[in-house]
């Protein structure tokens, strides 16, 4: 696969401030900034599956853009699923709309585990093409890609879908650990060939998303699961971009996942930017942490929220962190008013 020549970006505020330099204004930009809290995006999708739209490159591209034009934020995510790379390899799932990713087969035996397919690059080529189609489209705007980490993917694997316990998951990683290890590795292959693919094709950072490692103690989390993610973040380091860890609910795992290799650690909002410099250590940018409902508040509450967040933030630096990125503490909820986050852009821009 040839490898596009990366953008020179110097001046995007987004990575000055994840690569520990100064910014010209704060960045901000959020998770799932591009889906459906957007009429243009519901319009796009009418008719079109989800896996459907993730594997159109001119879908992707456009999809991608919306939020950029929309809101003016710092830089785009690549619109994607983290089961897209399963997907590709071959494993039989699909995303049931109001569901979530459900898989037709779930991984419980050691010979699940070793029937699973590899990832191979061209399996993804649909997202590279997206990806060279918006680093021409971007301008001097980043593209972050991202990939679901190798314990949020086999959680749905184990459990055959979403899961609020994720108890068949706790009992591989307890009752058959040399399986449960074989299983991430195999998920931590696939995961390093889908980064690749987007890295190779242009993309500017990446974002490992743990979005179930929350649901995990921190001891369980350093043996069953970090050194996973570790060599995740170790095979990218190569490509020289910063590198974003992200979980919901991980307040108590946040100083193990800023060891994992990660130059910026993404945090809910359930943990102030002051506590969270503190566990993670000095040295590493921060993310976040609006709570994405308080969208719904009214623009008072989050003017209010957002300049706590930004004191915080500053704080947080003066502590240690080397730098910060205003995001939300996890996704845009589908209900969101548009016009707040374009609002709220606009309010960090002026911060």
């Amino acid at each position: 696969m040839s490898t596009y020549t990366r953008r020179r970006l110097t001046d995007a505020p987004f990575l000055a401030a994840a690569t520990g330099a100064t910014p010209s204004r704060r960045p901000v930009w959020f998770m799932r900034q591009a889906g459906r809290s957007l009429p243009e995006y519901r319009e796009l999708r009418k008719g079109i599956g989800m896996l459907e739209s993730c594997f159109d490159p001119e879908l992707v591209c456009e999809i991608t853009m919306q939020p950029i034009r929309r809101h003016g934020v710092d830089a785009a995510i690549l619109f994607s699923d983290i089961v897209v790379p399963l997907k590709a390899a071959g494993i039989d799932l699909d995303i049931v709309p109001g569901v979530g990713p459900v898989v037709a087969s779930p991984v419980r035996t050691v010979d699940d585990v070793r029937a699973l397919p590899r990832l191979r690059p061209e399996e993804v080529g649909a997202v590279a093409e997206g990806v060279r189609l918006l680093t021409d489209a971007l301008g001097d705007t980043p593209l972050i890609g991202f990939a679901g980490a190798p314990f949020t993917l086999a959680s749905y694997l184990v459990e055959g879908g979403p899961s609020k316990h994720h108890e068949r998951t706790k009992a591989m990683m307890h009752a058959d650990p040399q399986t449960w290890h074989a299983l991430l590795g195999t998920l931590t292959d696939i995961t390093i060939a889908f980064l690749q693919a987007q890295l190779a094709a242009g993309v500017d950072a990446v974002q490992l998303f743990d979005s179930w490692a929350g649901a995990l103690s921190l001891a369980d989390y350093r043996e069953y699961v970090l050194p996973h993610s570790e060599r995740v973040f170790a095979e990218v380091a190569a490509a020289g971009v910063p590198r974003i860890h992200f979980g919901v609910g991980t307040g108590e795992l946040l100083g193990a996942m800023g060891e994992a290799g990660a130059d910026v650690v993404g945090v809910d909002w359930r943990v102030p930017l002051t506590d969270a410099v503190r566990r993670v250590g000095p040295g590493k940018g921060l993310q976040g942490n609006l709570d994405p409902a308080i969208l719904f508040a009214g623009f008072d509450a989050v003017e209010k929220e957002t300049r706590r967040i930004v004191r915080e933030a500053d704080e947080a630096i003066t502590l240690g962190a080397s730098g910060h990125i205003f995001n939300l503490g996890h996704g845009v909820l589908p209900d969101t008013d548009p016009g707040v986050l374009t609002a709220l852009v606009e309010l960090v821009h002026s911060l």
